[in-house]
């Protein structure tokens, strides 16, 4: 099992979801059993993905996957911020703050991910047209 503590993206999500668990213990009943609720599952959710993408071969959809909890945790913070839901503005920024880093690192590990595949890919293409160039070459001689 691949170890994940160091990862600064893990650490900013698991920050992040120690303050979503702290900031909805203060919510009214109302918003802490629907969107206190919602918001605290989408922060682990969000943990659970980084985990899986740490310890898979094959990152690439489950950092796409990652990204779209993100997006979702985004609004969902959102309209708790607009509905009341959130004590203080400055509580809901630190919030924001914190998906905006998780989301920026994991853009960075996308393309990290994604950049393996495009040299293979024009090491490929390079050997083929290096290959065609060849024939045609010596089929002018």
């Amino acid at each position: 099992m691949a170890r994940y503590n160091h990862l600064p993206i893990y650490r900013t999500a698991f920050d992040l979801a120690i303050h979503i668990e702290k900031i909805v213990r203060h919510f009214s009943r109302y918003h802490k059993y629907s969107l206190g609720t919602e918001l605290r599952e989408n922060s682990r959710r969000i943990l659970e993905r980084i985990i899986e993408a740490n310890n898979s071969q094959s990152r690439e959809s489950i950092l796409l996957k990652l990204r779209e909890d993100l997006e979702k945790f985004k609004v969902l913070a959102r309209l708790c911020h607009e509905s009341g839901g959130f004590s203080s503005t400055r509580s809901y920024l630190y919030v924001s703050e914190q998906i905006v880093n998780i989301a920026k690192q994991n853009e960075g590990w996308l393309r990290q991910t994604a950049k393996p595949n495009d040299k293979k890919e024009r090491r490929t293409n390079r050997k083929i047209n290096q290959k065609q160039n060849q024939k045609v070459q010596s089929s002018f001689f």
